[in-house]
């Protein structure tokens, strides 16, 4: 940039003055308190003010200087140098997809996208952003609002491409916001714009009109396709472990019929093989205490007493259960209980 010809600029200033000024003595001391009063004001014009939410970005012959802080501030006066004041703490919004000014507008160029599983979504979303460094943003973007928008939109079409459109409409919508966000903030920050992105905010995911009424249908199918297997589920966790406890309880009695089948034909076994050994060592004794024993064991439930004849002359005295007969015995009649003897008398 070429400077100024102050020279030629005074000599201008300098005859334009005195075709003002009237003839006579006071002409040059006129002349040189115009001048002064010039001067004055031009260097006043350098005093400039920066409010707590603003950063000044003084600028010398249109190239960066310094960065002036909030409060009354100086430069030089134009052209020497001028200031750019821009808000840094003001939080701006970029609405994407749609336009809420008045109706709200959709905008399908911007909102149409393609998810990771090649289905349509609509998506509206609003992106919100400061200043973080007022030299890159004054000096590197030309066109922040539509820098941001562009980059936005990019991103968001980014993480659409690698998620499926069901986790789009439901629980995926925190993780797609928080992932343009990151992947929005890359993007400025490669471009030095001096941009810090604060929040990207969905305002709604749906799929595109025309299909929406089918689309809602499949998912209405897809939660009762859910909720049935979690019933049958639930039904499963239900019956299975009655089932195991049945079959345990099964498996035990098995065990246990098992250990006493065993047991028991060992006893059997043993006992047998102590009878036989009894029966080799003595055979006589082990017949008659065998044929006693089996006596017992037949005669033990019997109604009827059995005396033998030889018994019947060592005061042996007849015997009948005349209580015993009034009442009739369950398995028999009651004159079958009456006692008889081989040889005796009734």
């Amino acid at each position: 940039m070429k400077p100024p010809d102050f020279e030629n600029l005074m000599r201008q200033a300098q005859e334009r003055i005195r075709k003002l000024l009237p003839g006579g003595t006071g002409r040059g001391k006129g002349f040189i308190l115009v001048i002064a009063a010039v001067v004055v004001l031009w260097l006043a014009s350098g005093f400039y003010v920066v409010d707590p939410d603003e950063v000044g970005v003084v600028l010398r012959f249109g190239a960066y200087n310094r960065t002036a802080t909030p409060g009354l501030n100086y430069h030089l006066p134009t052209p020497i140098e001028k200031v750019l004041i821009p808000k840094v703490t003001r939080v701006n919004r970029i609405e994407i997809g749609y336009r809420s000014e008045g109706p709200v507008q959709q905008v399908p160029a911007e909102s149409l996208m393609l998810t990771g599983d090649e289905n349509i979504v609509d998506i509206n979303f609003t992106v919100f952003w400061l200043i973080k460094n007022a030299r890159d943003y004054v000096f590197n973007i030309r066109n922040p609002d539509g820098t941001v928008k562009v980059a936005a939109e990019s991103a968001m079409r980014e993480i659409i491409g690698h998620t499926p459109i069901a986790s789009a409409l439901a629980e995926g919508r925190a993780k797609i916001e928080t992932g343009t966000e990151t992947l929005l903030q890359q993007i400025l920050d490669s471009y030095h714009s001096g941009i810090q992105i604060t929040q990207v905010q969905l305002q709604r995911v749906d799929p595109p009109g025309p299909v929406i009424d089918a689309f809602r249908d499949v998912q209405s199918a897809k939660i009762d396709q859910q909720r049935y297997i979690n019933e049958a589920q639930t039904y499963a966790n239900n019956l299975v472990p009655v089932a195991q406890g049945d079959a345990a309880q099964i498996i035990q009695q098995a065990q246990a019929y098992k250990a006493k089948a065993v047991l028991q034909a060992q006893g059997d076994a043993a006992r047998f093989l102590s009878v036989y050994n009894a029966y080799k060592a003595a055979p006589d004794v082990t017949a008659r205490r065998l044929y006693i024993e089996t006596l017992e064991g037949i005669l033990a439930n019997a109604n009827k007493v059995m005396i033998d004849k030889s018994a019947s002359g060592a005061g042996v005295i007849p015997y009948l259960p005349l209580p015993k007969l009034e009442a009739p015995h369950p398995s028999a009649p009651a004159s079958s209980a009456a006692t008889s003897s081989s040889g005796s008398q009734p």
